[in-house]
């Protein structure tokens, strides 16, 4: 890579960085360090021509994309634009399609490995002063997310079976790890909503890696299996799920603790059609696990000490679990990454890592934030921090040094003082009291319904 496309992409990069609140300045503002940026940008870019979207200019265009109200191309395009001109070169075309294909162009992995690198960096920053009894807390869910009705799409995720072909819509499940402490995506997977290698437990085996030693997961009953205890165990990861209401639970049995509290022997159930003989020899022939009851809600965990860690605690560490959820309508909702706008699968991976990278770019400015105000990552508003980082990034990508760290100490007083405001008990139902419009519902394929306009018009002309 010549110096003219290195020093082009520096400051790009640094472009990027100043748009979500990092400065040199800050211990915090290492996310994007120059070394391991270079590095990223060297495996994943290679060798590309100097054009008018070059790799790291067509990615902050795609954050932008994702971030804005509108989603468009063109409001893409309009940016480059007025950059160009700005910058005293030649205006580009306005036609959007130079940048849809240099989103084309664009590698899978690139957004893929910022998204995580910013998950694992962010991690142990906050973990150590926002964990739990100084641990760090994994979440693990997944959510699903529809797309463009077109046949590539279909194939790669096709539409639910409850739909008719021509009315419904594909739908990609997305498993993911979410720090407890930051809200941050650690590592995330898409599958199918059918067929081999689409079900939750899948994503689980897949993304349990990212795990590390002396780690706390926490997810729903669907997990509390022995395979999936096995496998987290075996890492060192210790885990805490509601009981799957399919297993028979018997206080009476195992080392009773207290009356809703014994530790209990799981012996190792028969082989899974998806575990090799080997494998399964090879894997202990049960395990001891706790079991206790607190407010009739039957919970499991490998923390069998409960000298250092009582019911009650661990019950309020599961109903943090709470904040996956949150989490995943933040991305959907807030961001709108609900709908996904790209026409073939290729894009639409593509499409899912940024905004995905986006969200942790955000995270990362409210953990700075946070820092720098004395508070917990999770009581700041993600809503308000989106869209201060959207207002003042237009500001933050032209300025000198000086004027950056005055916008940027700006920036992250006002995130800090957006606080959510404590809720207990808050109860809201699930209904809509706006009324939809009176349409009535498409029950056939588009281009079918139109045919029949058409011949009832036919019939009326005199």
């Amino acid at each position: 890579m010549n110096n003219t496309k290195t020093e082009s992409m520096k400051r790009h990069v640094q472009q990027l960085c100043q748009q979500f609140a990092q400065s040199e300045t800050d211990p915090l503002s290492q996310a994007f360090a120059p070394d391991v940026m270079a590095q990223i940008l060297r495996e994943e870019v290679g060798v590309y021509r100097e054009r008018i979207y070059p790799p790291m200019v067509t990615l902050r265009l795609f954050i932008d994309q994702v971030l804005s109200t509108s989603h468009a191309c063109q409001d893409a395009v309009g940016q480059r634009l007025c950059q160009r001109v700005a910058d005293g070169q030649t205006p580009c075309s306005p036609s959007s399609g130079p940048y849809c294909k240099a989103r084309q162009r664009l590698s899978l992995k690139l957004p893929q490995r910022l998204c995580k690198h910013l998950g694992a960096q962010l991690e142990p920053c906050m973990a150590g002063q926002w964990g739990w009894k100084g641990r760090s807390v994994k979440l693990f869910d997944a959510t699903t997310v529809s797309m463009p009705d077109t046949p590539a799409n279909q194939g790669v995720w096709p539409q639910s079976r409850s739909q008719q072909p021509g009315l419904g819509f594909p739908v990609a499940r997305i498993g993911a790890l979410i720090s407890l402490a930051s809200g941050a995506v650690i590592d995330y997977a898409v599958a199918a909503m059918k067929g081999k290698s689409s079900a939750e437990q899948t994503l689980l085996r897949e993304l349990a890696g990212n795990l590390c030693k002396g780690d706390i997961l926490l997810a729903d009953a669907l997990h509390s299996t022995w395979w999936a205890l096995n496998m987290l165990t075996e890492q060192g990861v210790d885990v805490v799920m509601p009981n799957d209401g399919r297993r028979k639970v018997d206080m009476s049995e195992g080392q009773i603790l207290s009356p809703c509290d014994h530790v209990v022997w799981w012996p190792k159930p028969k082989r899974a059609s998806w575990l090799s003989k080997d494998d399964y020899a090879q894997m202990p022939k049960g395990m001891w696990v706790r079991e206790v009851i607190v407010n009739n809600q039957i919970f499991v965990t490998t923390l069998t000490d409960s000298c250092q860690i009582s019911p009650k605690e661990l019950a309020a560490l599961y109903a943090r679990r709470w904040n996956i959820e949150v989490d995943f309508r933040t991305i959907k909702a807030t961001i709108d990454m609900d709908v996904l706008r790209c026409m073939s699968p290729d894009m639409v991976r593509k499409e899912i890592a940024v905004y995905l990278l986006a969200y942790n770019l955000v995270r990362w400015a409210m953990a700075r934030a946070a820092q720098l105000a004395q508070v917990s990552p999770r009581e700041l508003s993600f809503a308000s921090a989106h869209r201060l980082i959207y207002s003042f990034a237009a500001h933050l990508q032209r300025q000198t040094c000086d004027k950056t760290d005055i916008l940027v100490a700006a920036l992250l007083n006002s995130i800090a003082r957006c606080k959510l405001p404590v809720r207990p008990g808050r109860i809201e139902p699930r209904a809509k009291k706006r009324r939809p419009k009176p349409l009535p519902l498409l029950t056939v394929p588009r281009n079918v319904a139109r045919a029949q306009i058409r011949t009832q018009r036919l019939k009326v002309v005199p």
